[in-house]
């Protein structure tokens, strides 16, 4: 399985609405810079977010892009899945009724559980937790 750049960037976006929690609405133009994103990208991205339920919009002039919940209490996983879609490494896992021979194919099982791994992986970190990395990273890159 590939993250695709709309996974990745999606990714960052988040983050940076993470790092910037509780600032009140942060403008496109400021998370496009910052993350190096186009910013027509990154409209599409953010839009995708909101449909998902993770990020909020206002407009007008105090409008921008804020966290729909605190960071702790979003997932990596939903940012992916909402990015990517499914994380099944092969179609079958997702649509077994599609797959005559999922009752008896060795392989579906081992993709059925790659796809539990992944899922509890990106599952198992939260906004906060990549914030947290983030700033032991900026701590490293300053020694």
């Amino acid at each position: 399985m590939k993250i695709s750049t709309k996974g990745r960037y999606g990714t960052r976006a988040m983050l940076d609405l993470a790092l910037h929690y509780g600032e009140g609405s942060i403008l496109v133009k400021d998370i496009a810079r910052r993350q190096q994103i186009s910013e027509r990208y990154l409209e599409h991205l953010l839009i995708s977010l909101k449909v998902a339920g993770v990020v909020r919009s206002a407009r007008g002039t105090r409008g921008g892009f804020t966290l729909a919940r605190p960071p702790s209490q979003i997932r990596l996983g939903e940012i992916i899945r909402a990015m990517e879609g499914s994380v099944a490494p092969v179609e079958c896992v997702d649509d077994p009724e599609g797959y005559s021979r999922a009752p008896f194919c060795a392989t579906h099982d081992v993709w059925v559980e790659v796809k539990k791994a992944v899922n509890g992986v990106l599952d198992s970190i939260s906004l906060q937790d990549l914030v947290e990395r983030q700033a032991k990273k900026d701590a490293s890159a300053k020694v």
